[in-house]
């Protein structure tokens, strides 16, 4: 399975068969989010054989065996949510391609996990293992409440647009529109506190379905 393919696939999963992950997924993952702290500047950890990223409530409620995550860290700076947001997007797409599953968690991880790093910025968990079932596609808008683009819109613009509906975004409200003209592209985000991580998460996404190579952010 290769990113694109992984972009259909993926679907938030919140219960996990009681599976260890072996030694070498681990360290795939581990490698993945150091090559995305080091390109982005952040703080990721990839934690394993711990139940501890969900708070009490959602874990007996809702969940089941969310025993490896992705502690997404970084330092306390404004443009941190939005890498944040485009790195998660990466691993969360890459751990798909290793037949893994995962469930991006912002509201209800475990706040006790922010007190073993005062001086990060620390916007919450994304879960990986194997689910008891692959996730089912949320409703999606239509790309015309979500794009615009001066002109015909070009094929990669189209691709883009397709890409990025298939994105995360808090309580799957895809509260984002993204403009083009020409091989200029501008998103802009309306999500309350969410707003810079779902920007990030749209970028990934649009970008790997647009080409990079085909278009510059403004």
């Amino acid at each position: 399975m290769n990113i694109y393919e992984a972009m259909r696939e993926r679907h938030t999963v919140r219960k996990y068969k009681n599976i260890k992950l072996s030694d070498e997924i681990i360290s795939k993952i581990n490698s993945r989010v150091k090559t995305n702290n080091e390109n982005y500047n952040l703080d990721m950890k990839f934690i394993t054989d711990n139940n501890n990223a969900l708070n009490l409530l959602f874990k007996f409620i809702v969940s089941s065996n969310v025993n490896n995550y992705i502690l997404l860290a970084g330092p306390n700076l404004p443009e941190t949510d939005q890498k944040l947001g485009a790195a998660g997007a990466d691993i969360m797409l890459y751990a798909q391609t290793l037949g893994l599953n995962t469930w991006w968690i912002g509201e209800t991880y475990n706040k006790k996990l922010s007190k073993t790093s005062s001086d990060k910025k620390i916007i919450g968990v994304i879960a990986i293992g194997y689910g008891e079932d692959n996730g089912k596609a949320h409703k999606s808008k239509k790309d015309s409440e979500v794009s615009s683009y001066q002109g015909e819109r070009p094929e990669w613009f189209k691709k883009g647009i397709e890409a990025a509906l298939l994105a995360p975004t808090a309580l799957n409200k895809q509260e984002f529109m993204i403009r083009g003209n020409g091989k200029n592209v501008k998103i802009d985000s309306n999500n309350g506190k969410y707003s810079e991580v779902n920007r990030g998460i749209v970028r990934y996404f649009f970008s790997m379905g647009a080409g990079e190579e085909n278009f510059k952010w403004i």
